[in-house]
């Protein structure tokens, strides 16, 4: 399995792309989300792959990022869900949007993507449930509700039970007993785990 490949821009024509890795060419499909950063032709770059095997292709897929990556290898696992609507998922919603409505239920979001129906969108929304948490960068995104934000003590404490595995339900009901004034995040882990042991 290819990993990555670090080399030249060769060729920039959306979805193509073909990079230059010591004299050899290798033809990559990326979503919009990795051609928005990609330098001008001649420049170097590297970028995480992903390989398809049909009967009648080999496919590598790059991605400007580790979580680019990861949400396309989670899409590919949904049923119904190939590697062409993965691209136009990724091209038309970044990951941490991805996240959000996948946290939030919100399929209007999705069904904006083309390509994507309302069952498929549907489907994303049950499938990638509990999941959610590890497609960005590792911790889930803090949602909008109970008043807390990702900046927050509270709130990358919220992070990291979820991707601890608690689900958002139990995860605001540790922290709700819990008084964060003055607390570190660590603190507030510690007392919420604390809290969870005793029960």
């Amino acid at each position: 399995m290819i990993g990555f490949l670090r080399g030249r821009i060769a060729v920039k024509q959306p979805p193509l792309l073909v990079l230059e890795v010591n004299g050899v060419g290798y033809e990559l499909e990326a979503p919009m989300s990795t051609y928005y950063g990609l330098p001008g032709l001649g420049a170097e770059v590297m970028l995480y792959t992903h390989l398809t095997i049909r009967e009648d292709a080999h496919i590598l897929y790059g991605f400007a990022t580790e979580a680019e990556r990861r949400l396309f290898r989670s899409l590919l696992k949904v049923s119904g869900v190939g590697p062409r609507i993965a691209i136009a998922i990724l091209s038309g919603i970044t990951v941490e949007g991805f996240q959000r409505c996948v946290e939030a239920q919100d399929t209007s979001a999705l069904t904006r993507i083309p390509g994507v129906g309302r069952k498929t969108a549907e489907r994303l929304l049950i499938e990638l449930r509990d999941r959610v948490h590890v497609l960005g960068d590792g911790v889930a995104l803090t949602p909008v509700s109970d008043g807390l934000t990702a900046a927050s003590p509270e709130g990358e404490a919220y992070g990291a039970l979820l991707a601890l595995g608690y689900k958002p339900v139990e995860a605001s009901r540790l922290l709700k007993g819990i008084d964060a004034a003055n607390s570190t995040t660590e603190d507030i882990i510690r007392r919420a785990l604390q809290s969870a042991a005793r029960e």
